[in-house]
């Protein structure tokens, strides 16, 4: 079965890129290095380069296991928590 490439547009790319970045910060703050987060998260080194560069290839498990060696894990609860949309939608149902 041949593996489907997701497509992210450019504007969207933008916060994978951010997102990246931030990683990289963490594990400098920690002091730790690419090769040290790479042997504890289980992933190559070529991808926590990847994940520090917000790159859309890689796996969501392999973002959580790099989050989870910087004692960052709790911070995957944030996403999608503040469904601001979702509740405007509600509410206009409700509203009917």
């Amino acid at each position: 079965m041949k593996k489907k490439k997701q497509i992210v547009f450019p504007k969207y790319n933008q916060l994978l890129e951010q997102m990246g970045e931030h990683i990289k910060l963490a594990r400098k703050r920690r002091k730790l290095t690419t090769i040290q987060v790479a042997e504890r998260a289980d992933i190559a080194r070529s991808t926590l380069y990847l994940i520090e560069k917000g790159d859309a290839s890689v796996a969501f498990g392999a973002y959580f296991n790099v989050l989870r060696v910087l004692g960052l894990q709790e911070d995957i609860l944030k996403i999608a928590a503040d469904d601001n949309f979702g509740r405007k939608l509600q509410d206009l149902d409700l509203l009917k």
